[in-house]
């Protein structure tokens, strides 16, 4: 099937994450793909930070179910989230694949990025239950 990674590609390579880098968390809960979670750890060599962390990261995974607010919750948690990114760190946003609770449609997570300043370059299949949005910074320029 298009968009899902064979298993063979479990490596954290599809999430744009190598060895050494630090990936911040946020809406961590007891629904999220620990297999996934498992996956980025072993590509960076280090467990994900929380949503405390106060250092400087190269990437961000946010969780996001349609009860966790709206799309201005949704944006203020990704406006949360560059806080401590480095530079061209890559954000993704989970969230529940269609048919499965708390599914959030598409255009949310565009709406909501456009308004932090984010631009959604790809969507992934990324687990058995999550759709994952690849967001980057706006390039400088235009």
């Amino acid at each position: 099937m298009a968009g899902t990674a064979s298993t063979e590609n479990r490596d954290g390579s599809r999430f744009g994450v190598k060895q050494g880098q630090i990936i911040q968390e946020f809406g961590y809960d007891d629904d999220v793909d620990e297999e996934l979670r498992a996956e980025l750890e072993a590509a960076t060599g280090h467990e994900l930070v929380d949503e405390g962390f106060d250092d400087v990261t190269d990437a961000a995974v946010l969780w996001w179910r349609e009860d966790d607010g709206d799309v201005h919750d949704l944006t203020d948690l990704m406006t949360d989230s560059l806080t401590t990114l480095e530079d061209g760190g890559l954000i993704w946003v989970f969230t529940p694949k269609p048919g499965r609770d708390g599914h959030v449609r598409p255009p949310e997570v565009d709406e909501a990025a456009r308004t932090a300043g984010l631009h959604s370059t790809s969507t992934i299949s990324a687990a058995e239950n999550w759709s994952g949005f690849r967001l980057t910074t706006r390039g400088r320029g235009r």
